[in-house]
């Protein structure tokens, strides 16, 4: 009763006075509490009413959901050349910017910030890789699909000789990464509208495991290996963990996937991509690796 009254109430206790709410709070107010706040959860206030929204929009609110780099990651944003425009974006239009797949060296490589926590995520097409034997038809094949962000992936017939290498260097924000080989035993296709996987080729792969491996430019090495299964599914191998610790340091990744043993052909596989993102982040089917020491 008394919450109520003193709602409707003048400063003197006289009926009549203005309800205030929160709209009536300073904006500067407003933004101090929802800068802590996930970006989704801002974009949601923004809609409680007009101090909100103006609130929402601030720099000094969405400055903190970027990366400390994210000046060199808008440098490389493909579609806006204009290095003067690019300036004048406020922190929320570059935040909404980064968040969008942006592709780079040709479109062979993608990288994008996960909206919800402002993680930074990688692709790196097959075709920016290294493979053994690419360029003979009798052994691989570009093939197209809707399966893949790049629309086409490597696909291996049969080798004896099986190696995949990769190298990148980028301002990764600092933090703990992962990296991951995109794999498929067997072709995807469509029958009569369903999808099928077709296996004929898929062989060699139980026999001896794929050994991974990533290195840094601060020396730091993993080394892991697994044996490929699951035919028809598309499925995430782990290849190693990675830190950066300086934002502004461009850090050397290399990387890849083997299969050397030449006592026996492998064949059946897709090679899709590598994807990059912060550690301990779940997307897709895993395979975890067994690390070698």
């Amino acid at each position: 009763m008394g919450a109520g009254a003193s709602s409707v109430m003048g400063p003197e206790g006289e009926a009549g006075g203005q309800h205030t709410g929160l709209g009536d709070l300073p904006e500067s107010c407003v933004a101090a509490v929802i800068v802590h706040l996930d970006p989704p959860e801002i974009c949601q206030a923004a809609q409680l009413s007009r101090t909100f929204r103006g609130a929402a929009s601030a720099d000094l609110v969405w400055e903190t959901k970027l990366p400390s780099n994210y000046r060199h990651l808008l440098a490389l944003t493909s579609d806006e050349k204009n290095a003067h425009k690019k300036s004048r974006l406020c922190k929320k239009e570059i935040y909404a910017r980064l968040c969008r797949p942006n592709p780079f060296d040709g479109g062979t490589k993608e990288f994008w910030l996960e909206k919800n926590s402002g993680g930074i995520f990688m692709l790196i097409s097959s075709k920016a890789l290294l493979i053994t034997g690419i360029d003979d038809r009798r052994y691989w094949n570009y093939i197209p699909t809707e399966e893949s962000r790049f629309h086409t992936v490597a696909y291996l017939q049969q080798t004896w000789w099986f190696e995949v290498d990769g190298e990148i260097d980028f301002f990764f924000p600092a933090g703990s990464y992962s990296l991951f080989f995109r794999l498929h035993l067997g072709r995807a296709t469509k029958r009569l509208g369903r999808r099928i996987c077709i296996t004929e080729h898929i062989h060699g792969w139980d026999i001896k495991p794929v050994r991974f491996q990533l290195s840094t430019s601060d020396g730091h090495h993993f080394r892991s290996k697994c044996y490929l299964e699951k035919p028809g599914s598309w499925i995430l191998y782990h290849a190693g963990d990675f830190v950066v610790e300086n934002s502004d340091v461009s850090t050397n990744l290399k990387f890849s996937m083997k299969q050397i043993d030449c006592t026996h052909t492998k064949g059946g596989l897709c090679v899709d991509s590598v994807l990059i993102h912060p550690k301990g982040f779940r997307r897709g089917k895993v395979f975890a690796t067994d690390t070698v020491t």
